[in-house]
C-alpha cells in the first residue's frame, strides 16, 4: 500500500509523464442571434424548461437556474443514459452553467429535483458540422489522451484491488474485508465521473441505501460495508460481492474504450469537488465505516490529475489560474493530513467545527476549479 504522498505523486505521474498536459476558467458566453448562445434552463420541482431544444454542435452552455424548493442536478444524456455533462448540487434559488461539448445527435436534457429517480426529461436536438476541440487544439488532444491514460491506469487497480476484497469477503475474512474496503474505493472514487457516464452502473456499485429507487435491490460497495461494520460478518454478503465485481469490470472495459473531450475533463474535476462537499465532508458517504476521508482524498486526487492533464492548454490561456490552483490543490491536501494515520486515516468523527473548517479549504478549491470548462471552451 502507498503512503498518501507516494499515492498522490502516482496520480501526478501518471498523468504527467505519459504525455504533455492542458488547462481551463468559467465564464458564459454572450447569448447571440443566431441560436448559438446559451440555453436557459427552468428547473422547478416539477418542470424542466428549456428556452430552445435544438442547439449547434460543437459547446453549448446550459444556464440552469433552480425556481424550485429541492436541490436538483441537470444532465445531457446520448442514448442509453450516457452521461455527456452534468452539473449538480444546485441548491433553491441558485443558477449554475454546464458548458458542454456535444456532436450532432439526438440527446436527452434532463433536471433531477431532490436528485433522484429518472428525471423530468426532454429532447434535444444537435445539429451543424463543428469540429471536435480536439481536432483543432493540439494541446487539448494530447490532454484527453493522457487522462485516458490516467483512467486506464486507475481502472486496471480498481479491478485488481476489488477482486482482493471481494476474495476476502467470500472468505468470511471480516479483518481483511475491513481492510481492503477504502482501499479498492481509492480507485473508484478518483474516476467516478467516468464511471457515473455509463448509465445505471454507478448507483450499482455505489448507491448509499437512501439512493436506492423503490422497487430496486441495493448492491454495491456500501451493501457490503454495511453488513462488515454494522453485523461484524459477511453472512449473505457473496452474491453481493460478486455482482459488484461484475459491474466494476464492466465499468473497466468500458472507460478503457469510452472517447473523452476537454470540457469533460474540466465538467469531472468540479464534479469530483461537488462528491466531497456532498457526500464526504457530511459523513454520509461511508456511514457504517468512517472511511470518508479515503474517500475524499481520491476524489481531490482525481480532480487534480484532470487539472493537470489540461495544464499545459490552462498555462498558455490563463497562467494565474494555474498559480491559483496549484496553491489551493496544496491546502487541501494540507488540511487532510491532519487526519492521516499511517496510509491512511482517522475514523471520519469529527465535529461540526472540523466540518466547517474542511469545508471551507475545500470551497477554497472548488471556486477556481469552476472557471476551468469556461476558459477551455474559449477558442
Amino acid at each position: 500500500m502507498f503512503t498518501s504522498a507516494a499515492r498522490r505523486a502516482t496520480v501526478i505521474g501518471a498523468v504527467l509523464g505519459l504525455a504533455t498536459l492542458t488547462g481551463c476558467a468559467d465564464e458564459t458566453p454572450a447569448a447571440t442571434d443566431d441560436g448559438t448562445g446559451p440555453v436557459a434552463v427552468k428547473a422547478t420541482d416539477s418542470e424542466c424548461d428549456l428556452s430552445r431544444r435544438d442547439v449547434k454542435s460543437g459547446t453549448s452552455t446550459f444556464t440552469v437556474t433552480n425556481g424550485g424548493s429541492k436541490v436538483t442536478e441537470f444532465y445531457v444524456y446520448a442514448d442509453g443514459d450516457r452521461v455527456m455533462g452534468e452539473v449538480e448540487n444546485i441548491g433553491p434559488g441558485l443558477k449554475r452553467d454546464l458548458i458542454v461539448e456535444l456532436p450532432t445527435g439526438k440527446y436527452q436534457a434532463v433536471c433531477k429535483p431532490g436528485m433522484v429517480g429518472n428525471g423530468i426529461r426532454g429532447d434535444l436536438t444537435v445539429t451543424g458540422d463543428a469540429p471536435a476541440q480536439v481536432d483543432e487544439d493540439t494541446l487539448l488532444k494530447e490532454a484527453t489522451q493522457s487522462y485516458q491514460r490516467y483512467v486506464n491506469s486507475q481502472a486496471v487497480a480498481l479491478e485488481q484491488k476489488t477482486t482482493e476484497f471481494v476474495a476476502a469477503v467470500k472468505a468470511g475474512d471480516v479483518a481483511k474485508a475491513k481492510e481492503l474496503f477504502p482501499v479498492s474505493r481509492t480507485y473508484w472514487e478518483r474516476i467516478e465521473p467516468v464511471a457515473e457516464s455509463f448509465g445505471d452502473l454507478d448507483p450499482k456499485i455505489d448507491a448509499r441505501v437512501n439512493d436506492v429507487e423503490p422497487g430496486t435491490e441495493w448492491t454495491g460497495y456500501h451493501r457490503i460495508e454495511q453488513a462488515l461494520w454494522v453485523s461484524n460478518s459477511t453472512k449473505g454478503m457473496e452474491k453481493y460481492a460478486d455482482l459488484l465485481l461484475t459491474d466494476v469490470k464492466t465499468v473497466v472495459a468500458k472507460a478503457k474504450v469510452v472517447q473523452l473531450n476537454p470540457l469533460q475533463l474540466a465538467n469531472g474535476a468540479k464534479e469530483l469537488l461537488d462528491e466531497v462537499a456532498t457526500g464526504k465532508i457530511t459523513g454520509e458517504e461511508d456511514r457504517y465505516s468512517h472511511t470518508d476521508l479515503w474517500d475524499f482524498e481520491a476524489n481531490v486526487e482525481g480532480s487534480q490529475a484532470a487539472i493537470q492533464a489540461l495544464r499545459p492548454a490552462l498555462q498558455k490561456r490563463d497562467a494565474a489560474l494555474v498559480v491559483t490552483l496549484d496553491t489551493n490543490f496544496k491546502a487541501v491536501f494540507a488540511a487532510l493530513d491532519k487526519y492521516r494515520v499511517g496510509d491512511g486515516f482517522k475514523p471520519y468523527v469529527v465535529t461540526e467545527a472540523e466540518k466547517k473548517q474542511l469545508g471551507q479549504v475545500l470551497d477554497g478549491l472548488a471556486e477556481p476549479v469552476s472557471k476551468v470548462a469556461g476558459v477551455i471552451a474559449k477558442k
